[in-house]
């Protein structure tokens, strides 16, 4: 079991920034696969980061670019370093993880298939 607290969300103007983190309660090296998924008001919840126990990462079209995804595996943390924040980025964001079945990879973003989830940070951009 893998519990997931997320920090660093709130309120920034247009064009501002924000980092969010994720800390991890328990954390197993090159075979988690972790993720930073947001939920905008009426949308689905959708997967827009992901990084791998290599450091390997893959984004969306929408944030590439302005967002950076990055992992402390010896402190068990995720990050996720948001830029150039625009209104379209309002949403609740949520880390989340998954143990990665052997040669696997994880670069299947659905959510059905994250297994664990913290409770979610707010960023609301005015």
């Amino acid at each position: 079991h893998v519990q997931l607290v997320e920090s660093g969300g709130g309120s920034v103007q247009a064009g501002g920034s924000l980092r969010l983190s994720c800390a991890a309660s328990e954390y197993q090296y090159g075979s988690v696969c972790m993720a930073w998924f947001r939920a905008a008001p009426g949308k689905e919840r959708e997967g827009m980061a992901v990084i791998d126990s290599g450091g390997r990462t893959t984004y969306t079209d929408s944030v590439k670019g302005r967002f950076t995804i990055s992992r402390d595996n010896a402190k068990n943390t995720l990050s996720l370093q948001m830029n150039s924040l625009n209104t379209e980025d309002t949403a609740m964001y949520y880390c989340a993880a998954r143990r990665r079945p052997a040669f696997t990879g994880c670069w299947n973003r659905d959510v059905s298939i994250y297994a664990y989830w913290g409770q979610g940070t707010q960023v609301t951009v005015s």
